[in-house]
């Protein structure tokens, strides 16, 4: 099992960070809800599966009970209606993919990645 070196996303400032990072490196958003135990169980299976090399990905990780305001500018910002749990995938500024519950999966993320070879 490969570890996920998850960057706390905290501050609705972050967003503008992210969009930026997306012009050269994939960003994934994980959004977690800790009253949730399927948001768990999402984050584990999610966990478990990861391979891909830390240097071709930013994996962000956001409580959204705790950050509901930017869980907020998440939906509004890249126009994805919220879900818990819910990952996204932006690329070049955009959200090129998302996915919700059990249909949450590192597999489903691999044909986003350019150019990154499995670590």
């Amino acid at each position: 099992m490969s570890t996920i070196h998850w960057l706390p996303l905290t501050a609705t400032s972050q967003i503008k960070e992210i969009v930026e990072h997306s012009r050269s490196t994939t960003c994934i958003i994980y959004k977690h809800s800790t009253r949730c135990s399927l948001s768990s169980l999402a984050r584990n299976r999610l966990e478990k599966d990861w391979q891909f090399d830390e240097r071709a990905v930013l994996p962000y990780f956001l409580d959204l009970i705790a950050y509901r305001e930017v869980s907020n500018l998440v939906e509004d910002h890249f126009g994805v209606v919220h879900q818990s749990p819910q990952i996204l995938l932006i690329q070049d500024a955009r959200c090129v993919y998302h996915a919700s519950h059990l249909d949450i999966n590192a597999r489903s993320l691999q044909p986003f990645f350019r150019n990154t070879e499995q670590a």
